[in-house]
């Protein structure tokens, strides 16, 4: 069907009928229906932060899409942030209501990528991330047991955390920070976590930023922090099934997977309430001594890139 099918809110909603991406097992209207369904359980973990989306055409690569295009409605509310890798000026989205939501499904963005900051202050997150990555295969048990250890390396500082699938094959760790903490200090804290992490099982967790170093161990990314993004919660992902990014009880981790929250199972399980907002702790004050162990530890990603570097010139000297 070509044309407008519907319009909510204002907004035209077009080719709802059409598949959503290969192995979806739904269509665009899913999609749409479920983004309205749990928009007040969404919007609060988008509002305010500058927004990039994974949208999927008909027939073409999914891509991740940062600056608004030009076609872009002028209610979408925006602000305009310096790339310095691009040296350029972005046009970042402001997910701040029903209609922008809608606007976004419409345009067939199926995951939410906000920034860990607000619009207000860019600069320093309001959450310290742990990003749990496990090995490929399935893996998730592995995930959950590295998620363990980052709450024992938390609970060790007197540090409380959320966990959250993150729609595909891994878990994400939320421990909220007090206001006005400087961001420095919140990516040395997630160092530090994630080195203790490791520490207390290094057979199951590593904080090696190099894949073939992980010898398939759980990755315990210490890298979200700055001007980083991660998959909200409650958003979908581009894989099959459409997996959503949900909340779970510490103590029910071990009985989920998570394939079993969806964009057809979760609409259910939000009608009552939020479980993000209820998991998540108070914002905290970071220990001085967790901050000043952090800022000893390398930055991961800086850290691989020199290594490369060296195992680069390593190769070539043994080749020449």
């Amino acid at each position: 069907m070509s044309g407008t099918d519907e319009t909510r809110d204002g907004v035209p909603l077009t080719n709802l009928d059409q598949p959503l991406f290969d192995g979806a097992d739904a269509d665009k209207r899913d999609l749409v229906d479920y983004l309205d369904a749990v928009r007040d359980r969404i919007l609060p973990y988008l509002r305010r932060r500058p927004l990039s989306v994974v949208r999927v055409r008909p027939g073409q690569p999914a891509f991740m899409q940062k600056n608004l295009p030009k076609y872009t409605p002028d209610w979408v509310a925006r602000t305009r942030v310096w790339a310095e890798a691009s040296h350029r000026e972005i046009a970042y989205a402001l997910c701040d209501d029903r209609r922008t939501l809608l606007w976004f499904a419409n345009q067939r963005a199926v995951e939410y990528h906000p920034t860990l900051a607000t619009v207000e202050d860019l600069h320093r997150p309001t959450h310290l991330v742990l990003d749990l990555d496990p090995p490929e295969g399935d893996s998730f048990a592995a995930a959950v047991a590295a998620a363990r250890l980052v709450r024992q390396a938390l609970a060790d500082v007197g540090l409380t955390g959320a966990v959250k699938t993150s729609g595909a094959k891994g878990l994400h760790v939320f421990v909220p920070v007090e206001a006005g903490t400087d961001p420095a200090d919140t990516a040395a804290a997630t160092r530090a976590v994630a080195v203790r992490a490791e520490r207390l099982d290094p057979a199951l967790a590593t904080t090696a930023f190099i894949r073939e170093d992980r010898g398939g161990r759980v990755f315990v990314d210490s890298t979200r922090a700055g001007g980083a993004t991660v998959v909200a919660t409650y958003s979908p992902r581009l894989r099959p099934g459409v997996p959503v990014s949900f909340p779970v009880d510490w103590d029910d981790l071990g009985d989920v997977a998570p394939a079993d929250f969806t964009i057809r199972t979760v609409p259910a399980l939000v009608a009552a309430g939020d479980p993000w907002s209820a998991a998540l702790p108070t914002p905290q004050r970071l220990p001085a001594d967790l901050v000043a162990e952090g800022h000893t530890i390398p930055v991961a990603r800086v850290q691989a890139m020199h290594e490369g570097k060296r195992r680069a010139r390593a190769r070539r000297s043994a080749e020449g």
